[in-house]
Order: C-alpha cells, then structure tokens, then sequence
C-alpha cells in the first residue's frame, strides 16, 4: 500500500484522530512564506511543492544558487513584496508560494523514536509563538508538535518566519481532540508532563528517563482542566517570585532544554 493508500484508509477509520496542516488554509490551498530562512528551508525541503518565487535581486543572492535552477523566479523591488506579505513582515526580499505540507498522524510520531519529546500545545494561537515553539523543537530534537486543529494558527508566512526554517524539519500533527491524542501518547508509553506555575512539584524534580510528552497551555489562560487531567503529572518551571510567568515558547524552550539535559 503506497503512502497515500496507507493515509486515505486511515481517514476512513472510525474515531480516527486526523493530523495535517489544512486548518486556516486560504481558499486557493496555497500558503506565502517570507524571509531568508523560512523560504530557503521550504526550497530545500522535498515535500514542499513550489509554484512561484517573488525576489529582489539581493534576496536571491542570499539563496543557494543551487536551489534556483529550473524554477519560476519573479524579479521584483521590496515595494512589491510588501504588498504580498503580512503589513510590515520583514520579507528580507523573498516571497515564495507553495503547497501546504503534507499530513501527519500521530501514530506516525508516537511510535517512531521514543528517546525524542513531544510537544504538545492545547491551544496556543498565536503563530510567533508557535513559530518560536517550533524552532525550539529544533534545536532541542524534538520528534513533533501536536496541536487542536480548530485551536492553533494556519501554516502561513508569520509561524514560518518565527520558526525560522523549522517548519520544514518538525513534524506538525493537528488532532480533532486533544485528550484523546494525550491518551494515545499514553498507550505509546509517554510519560505526560504539564507545566503550570501552581505546580508544587519543579520539572526537574519530576523528570523520568523515558519517553516525554510536554504539555504547555494557552497564553495566559495555562492549561485547560481537562488536559490537566490527562497529564500523568504537572510541573513548574523554578522561576523566581518577582515574575508571575513566562510566555509560553520560552517556557516550552527551557522544558526543552531539560529535557535534552537530564541524567
């Protein structure tokens, strides 16, 4: 059975969690990345489909010249670019636009490298942070993200930026729901981890060996009662008392970090 086969039985099945990044997506299916990193990691990346590329004569010098053969370039000024991005996105002179990534399930994740974490955000919408999260799951090899599909940003040029090229080597599951993909993790063996600031417990304290899932909450709202209850256990950050909290992709980045440092 070929990928596609394998994905489009699996669609069929019922109760079956269905991953991708298809949520939020414009009506014409394509999605406009900007930014050297963002639009470089995209041409490099195989499961992108490319179908135009927007560029100022200094923003294809920036690029690997080897990415550009027999591909349609259109030559623009920073003016014209403007107008195709978000207001006052520093495009650093390239637009490219492309077919959104393929879709990933999470039993794809969960029984792949059990020694990598996975993130997991219950509703986290604002797309710098989850672009942030996202280069911090990169950095610390992290096996994916797994977000609510009705709940998080649309892949699109902002979360590329802030991901800064991550965007193209993280796995980005989406779920229906995210305490059934919290007990699907479970059942693979991941030890499920939430932050809060109530927490008595600190996340080193409380750290196993094997395979973790960290569960971040929303901005400002934290974690919601019942993805709190699917946690095996929840955990603070030992920040100090003059500050309340932390944003939530530097809180995901040093529970990274911890993660990728414990004995």
């Amino acid at each position: 059975m070929s990928k596609g086969e394998r994905k489009r039985a699996l669609r069929g099945r019922a109760g079956r969690m269905k991953g991708g990044r298809g949520s939020g997506r414009a009506s014409s299916g394509q999605v406009r990345l900007w930014g050297r990193h963002a639009v470089e990691a995209a041409l490099k990346n195989p499961e992108r489909q490319h179908r135009k590329l927007w560029a100022t004569p200094e923003g294809l010098e920036s690029l690997d010249g080897e990415l550009l053969a027999d591909f349609p370039i259109e030559h623009a000024q920073a003016a014209d670019l403007a107008r195709l991005v978000a207001k006052d996105a520093p495009h650093q002179g390239l637009v490219l636009e492309c077919a959104p990534l393929e879709d990933v399930f999470l039993d794809e994740i969960a029984n792949g490298e059990a020694g990598r974490p996975i993130v997991v955000l219950d509703q986290v919408t604002d797309p710098h942070n989850v672009g942030a999260i996202l280069r911090s799951a990169a950095a610390f090899n992290a096996a994916a993200i797994v977000t609510q599909d009705r709940h998080a940003p649309p892949e699109g040029g902002v979360l590329a930026k802030a991901a800064s090229g991550a965007l193209e080597s993280v796995p980005w599951v989406r779920v229906v729901n995210l305490a059934r993909a919290l007990e699907e993790l479970a059942e693979a063996g991941y030890w499920r981890i939430g932050l809060a600031g109530e927490a008595e417990a600190t996340l080193a304290d409380i750290l196993p060996t094997g395979p973790v899932a960290i569960v971040l909450g929303a901005e400002g709202e934290g974690l919601r009662q019942n993805i709190a209850a699917h946690c095996d256990v929840l955990a603070r950050l030992p920040i100090a008392s003059a500050m309340e909290s932390l944003n939530v992709s530097n809180a995901g980045a040093i529970a990274l970090y911890a993660v990728a440092t414990r004995g």
